[in-house]
């Protein structure tokens, strides 16, 4: 029995994405070749191999544990194939990215323009999302998060800076109106813009001086999606809604034009800066081996 490698790579995006319209957008490919592709593949093995409703498609057990094995399998076939980049004066193809917004907004646009200049052969694609997920699975080279959040059994590589804060900021309409806090159990006592992760958690707020942690979960008129609606959440803000919590890097340009003011200053935490991470695995694809060599020698 002979199938095409590419009906496999179709049915698998489909698999990872969830769907035919998802799959088509991270694939390049249409819907409805991916659909014929799929339907080749169940006829030509003789099974089902995806649950299709008008609002999902889902595999099937058989589909699952097909692609489940298709994915290491899969991955071997294009490693061998990326061998010939050695070949090449310049590596060439596609390197994907799974990322959070903090770091598609605070770290990658000081690294990526350079990398591409530097090798202009290589096509990248960044998938923003603040959800922790399986980035080899999601159909990734590799991924950005922060070290609480890293995959086991993953390589780690220092990117961007290497540590940042989290800062409390308020308009200055705000605090002559309502005061200043001149400590972080005070801001029980403010209005305050909280965010949500997309799980439903709502994280709490921490502050830490000369050793000591302090942990506040105060209220406020608005709840924002964290890291997709920061911006948001910075509006208003500035319009005097309340106080906000977010990385310093994100408010630092508001704060030096003086749309918002330093709230706790002392009190503000320091954490260690994002990792890439990526299967510590033999062969690396060309372009992720590029962009790790790129990252090391900055």
């Amino acid at each position: 029995m002979t199938t095409d490698f590419q009906d496999l790579f179709a049915f698998l995006a489909v698999v990872q994405a969830g769907g035919f319209r998802e799959g088509a957008r991270a694939s390049g490919i249409s819907a409805s070749s991916l659909s014929e592709a799929v339907r080749r593949l169940e006829t030509r093995l003789g099974v089902r191999l995806l649950n299709r409703t008008t609002r999902s498609v889902s595999p099937t057990e058989a589909g699952a544990r097909l692609a489940e094995r298709l994915v290491p399998a899969l991955g071997e076939v294009e490693a061998a194939l990326d061998v010939v980049n050695s070949f090449r004066d310049r590596p060439t193809g596609t390197l994907r990215l799974n990322v959070p917004v903090s770091v598609a907004r605070l770290v990658l646009p000081s690294i990526i323009t350079p990398f591409l200049k530097a090798y202009p052969e290589i096509k990248l694609e960044v998938i923003v999302e603040d959800s922790f997920v399986d980035m080899l699975a999601a159909g990734c080279d590799a991924g950005i998060r922060y070290d609480e959040r890293l995959e086991q059994d993953m390589i780690a590589v220092p990117i961007g800076p290497r540590f940042q804060r989290f800062a409390t900021a308020a308009s200055p309409d705000y605090l002559r109106a309502h005061g200043r806090p001149e400590h972080p159990r005070d801001l029980l006592h403010h209005a305050c813009m909280r965010g949500q992760f997309a799980s439903g958690a709502i994280p709490v707020w921490e502050f830490e001086r000369d050793g000591e942690v302090i942990k506040v979960d105060p209220t406020g008129p608005l709840m924002v999606r964290i890291g997709a609606a920061a911006d948001l959440a910075i509006e208003a803000a500035i319009g005097g809604l309340g106080v906000i919590y977010l990385f310093e890097d994100w408010l630092r340009p508001h704060l030096d034009s003086g749309a918002l003011e330093p709230v706790l200053e002392p009190w503000w935490q320091t954490f260690t800066g994002p990792f890439l991470y990526y299967p510590g695995r033999s062969h690396l694809p060309a372009p992720l081996r590029a962009f790790v060599e790129f990252i090391r020698a900055g």
